[in-house]
């Protein structure tokens, strides 16, 4: 587990936040909704580009909090989950000039 991983399992402990996966996925899907309202909302509904602002930085933040919440829940290392994507990646762009399955 690397350090933020383990800072954060600190703090969950601490704060008595629950370990049950089921929670953690569904408040991950609730962020997720959080992070695409301010998307739609920070382009005014498709009206204007989207910019960067501090509630949207604010909400990745929130998303990556309890993606890593998800994967300590489920005693992964985000850092090895990362670098197996990166690998797959790399090989279907080779593959077929493309990311996508």
């Amino acid at each position: 587990m690397n350090n933020i991983q383990k800072h954060l399992s600190v703090m969950a402990e601490k704060w008595g936040l629950s370990k049950d996966i089921m929670i953690r996925y569904a408040d991950l899907v609730s962020e997720l909704g959080e992070l695409g309202k301010e998307l739609v909302v920070g382009t005014n509904y498709g009206e204007k580009p989207l910019e960067a602002s501090e509630n949207l930085a604010e909400e990745i933040g929130d998303v990556f909090f309890t993606l890593l919440l998800l994967a300590n829940a489920l005693d992964l290392d985000i850092e090895e989950c990362f670098a197996k994507t990166m690998e797959k990646c790399e090989k279907r762009m080779a593959d077929k000039g493309h990311i996508g399955s």
